[in-house]
């Protein structure tokens, strides 16, 4: 029976690159724990308006809101509306019928992280906990095909994601958490320094300094594959610390743009290159002050949301058309893109069509 759905994937993959690719390299950014509901409505006016969450509520309804969704969701997250909502394609605003799940039944990190990279939702995946993910993931495949040996590099806050992708195994460069940044320009000495001596408001460094890091990584060799993973954003929501959850989330769009308009003017990867940005999980409703949790007891947990940009994803925009859409799709996705059939070690998971012309 499995031979038979590898043979089914294979043809749907020669069907999807009967016209050539022109992607050679991707970055995937995910932004742990981000809401759908802010990504498509901007900030939540329930949970704005509550002071248990938000103590600075004046300067955020300056800087945040507008009384139309559609503007409050641009003054959050400027690049993604004003660029990848335009050029690219927009999947997981459930007030229109789009939905983006957890296959996982856990909606917690580790098991959306693993979800992600393999494609498979593996329920012997239920904790947080420092284990080396025995798993194939999407990055370590795609680090052994021609041409991209080498050329596969991940930068994360949390300090989980070398476990989830075991670089132990496959020997991806993952740089996370208190890593040194040491590959050998100044800037990176420098970036090092602040590391090491800047405060650590949630126990972890800052995703500023993840970004950097990457950013100059990307600068200095020229990675083929990039994987950018923000955490701060998942940190205050459990919190309940809505201005900076807030805060966190325009700053992650900000870096997103930078990064994105950097490759674009380089030569190596400009027209070239794929931006895919998601999320682990998602969290709970304002309705059922929820907005804080996620795991297997909060419903919305497991409602997820996806954005691409590149040379091969047409330009839909926000896609209004009522679909469902899993996790385990990005994976066997990423790998399509490059023009790579990437089957799980256990299960099936179908490309996301629409992104990979």
């Amino acid at each position: 029976m499995k031979k038979f759905f590898v043979l089914i994937l294979a043809l749907h993959s020669v069907i999807a690159f009967s016209q050539p690719h022109k992607t050679e390299n991707i970055i995937i950014v995910t932004l742990d724990g981000m809401r759908w509901q802010e990504v498509f409505g901007g900030v939540d006016s329930a949970i704005l308006n509550n002071s248990r969450y938000t103590h600075e509520q004046k300067e955020i309804k300056q800087m945040l809101w507008n009384d139309d969704a559609s503007e409050r969701r641009k003054k959050l997250f400027p690049f993604v509306w004003s660029t990848v909502a335009i050029k690219g394609q927009m999947y997981g605003n459930r007030n229109i019928g789009s939905n983006v799940n957890n296959a996982n039944p856990y909606k917690f990190s580790y098991p959306g992280y693993n979800e992600i990279f393999t494609g498979y939702p593996d329920t012997a995946v239920n904790s947080n906990d420092k284990i080396k993910n025995k798993n194939t993931n999407v990055l370590e495949f795609i680090n052994k095909q021609k041409g991209y040996e080498g050329k596969v590099a991940a930068f994360s806050t949390w300090d989980v994601p070398p476990y989830f992708l075991n670089k132990w195994r496959n020997g991806l460069y993952v740089n996370s958490d208190q890593d040194s940044i040491s590959f050998g320009s100044y800037t990176a000495k420098l970036l090092d320094d602040i590391q090491k001596l800047s405060m650590r408001p949630n126990g972890e460094r800052l995703d500023v300094v993840t970004y950097v890091a990457a950013r100059e990584y990307l600068k200095e060799h020229k990675p083929k594959v990039l994987y950018i993973s923000f955490d701060e954003t998942d940190e205050y929501a459990h919190q309940g610390n809505y201005n900076h959850y807030l805060g966190a989330a325009h700053a992650e769009d900000g870096m997103i743009a930078d990064i994105w308009n950097l490759v674009q003017s380089m030569p190596e990867y400009k027209n070239k290159t794929t931006l895919i940005v998601t999320c682990d999980h998602g969290r709970g409703d304002k309705i059922k002050d929820q907005w804080r949790d996620h795991g297997e007891k909060v419903e919305d947990a497991g409602h997820i949301w996806i954005a691409a940009i590149g040379p091969d994803t047409k330009p839909l925009g926000e896609v209004k058309t009522p679909a469902t859409l899993y996790q385990k799709q990005i994976a066997p996705t990423l790998a399509a893109l490059l023009g790579f059939t990437f089957i799980p070690d256990h299960g099936t998971a179908e490309i996301i069509s629409t992104i990979v012309k």
